[in-house]
């Protein structure tokens, strides 16, 4: 019995000798870590190779867009600048067409206190 409480009292007593614990991981996990990070670092690079490609084409297709929008505008300012003219003309006519309608009113006026004079004096 002595022998094995001297071995217990060994490991587990206070002159047991003191161990560090220190995990380590196997090769084989290191090697699939450092291999993930190759891949992810590969999928990145990947990525942002074709991500400049991409780029390059919605480029080219947004300057397209961007000179048929340009164009419209210039086709819309146009448009506009003619129907202010339009407008403009027709303000004018307006205002000699109530002009005429003035003089016209004026002379029917005329005429009438003309009759109503008229018949007055008979």
């Amino acid at each position: 019995m002595k022998p094995v409480r001297r071995k217990i009292r060994r490991h587990f007593g206070l002159t047991a000798k003191q161990v560090a614990v220190r995990s380590q991981r196997p090769w084989y996990f290191q090697w699939a870590l450092a291999a993930l990070f190759i891949g992810l670092g590969y999928f990145v690079a990947y990525r942002q190779f074709t991500a400049g490609e991409n780029l390059a084409e919605k480029l080219k297709q947004t300057n397209f867009d961007n000179q048929s929008l340009q164009t419209k505008v210039i086709q819309l300012e146009r448009q506009l600048q003619i129907e202010q003219a339009a407008q403009r003309n027709l303000d004018k006519e307006l205002n000699l067409v109530q002009d005429e309608n003035m003089k016209v009113k004026e002379d029917l006026l005329f005429y009438k206190n003309m009759l109503a004079n008229k018949k007055r004096f008979r």
